[in-house]
């Protein structure tokens, strides 16, 4: 499979995203998604992406670390699990049943689009909307695992939810870039068996993992700009950025499938 300039153009943008948004603007990762389509299609795509976000994880377990917030995660780590099981098991539904529409890109959009409601709502009316329940804690688990297995784009999930919670910027950083080096990792051997088992509609395949190694300067250059970026963001600008970001590229999903 040769890729054309155009496409590889597209690589350099997503490969330039992908290392801000995991160190800098986390909201503007889920823009790699369509973006990424575009140069593989659908499924192959999610698998393709899948190495240069461990690569841009990397950089910001490094930086960010120490910023975690350990209980805001574990609490969250068995209701993703669960969602990354349903996601497994949809792709490999997907992989062996045809559609020209990708119902799976439409239905994390419109969830995506829900929360993000869900939070401009909480910033008017506050916990009195929404409060903090295991319901809500098992959903947003379930939600993020699911779309993380499907089509690497628990990214808005993650930001809305961390916002929610009145995170600062570094223990924001520092959560998410724990939860998605973690979950990213375990989509790794996921991704290979699904390949091994479904040789027809493989998740990745020698043209991406050259693509993906070819991109690695790249990444290291938009992880150096986005930390470049964290400290010059005010609180305020930094969390409109991420709903906004969230916001848009949740309706782009939606009407890539249904136009």
């Amino acid at each position: 499979m040769l890729l054309t300039p155009e496409q590889w153009l597209i690589g350099f943008l997503v490969a330039l995203i992908v290392g801000v948004s995991k160190t800098g603007i986390p909201g503007i990762g889920i823009l790699i998604v369509p973006l990424m389509a575009m140069v593989f299609g659908g499924r192959l795509s999610v698998g393709a992406t899948l190495p240069l976000l461990i690569i841009g994880d990397v950089f910001a377990v490094l930086w960010y670390r120490q910023h975690a917030r350990w209980d805001n995660l574990r609490s969250l780590i068995p209701w993703v699990l669960v969602g990354m099981t349903v996601g497994a098991g949809l792709l490999w539904y997907t992989g062996v049943q045809g559609s020209p529409v990708d119902w799976l890109n439409v239905i994390i959009g419109a969830l995506v689009l829900i929360m993000l409601v869900v939070s401009l709502a909480r910033r008017r009316w506050g916990d009195r909307l929404v409060p903090p329940s295991q319901v809500g804690l098992a959903s947003t688990g379930v939600l993020s695992g699911f779309s993380t297995a499907v089509s690497n784009a628990a990214g808005p999930i993650m930001s809305i939810y961390l916002t929610g919670m009145g995170l600062p910027k570094d223990e924001f950083m520092g959560t998410s870039a724990w939860y998605f080096f973690i979950f990213n990792l375990t989509k790794l051997p996921i991704y290979a068996f699904l390949s091994l088992v479904l040789p027809a509609k493989p998740m990745v395949n020698p043209t991406t993992l050259l693509f993906d190694l070819a991109l690695l300067p790249v990444i290291i250059l938009g992880a150096f700009i986005g930390k470049w970026l964290l400290p010059r963001i005010r609180q305020s600008m930094f969390d409109n950025v991420v709903l906004v970001l969230a916001g848009a590229s949740a309706l782009k999903l939606i009407i890539d499938q249904i136009h």
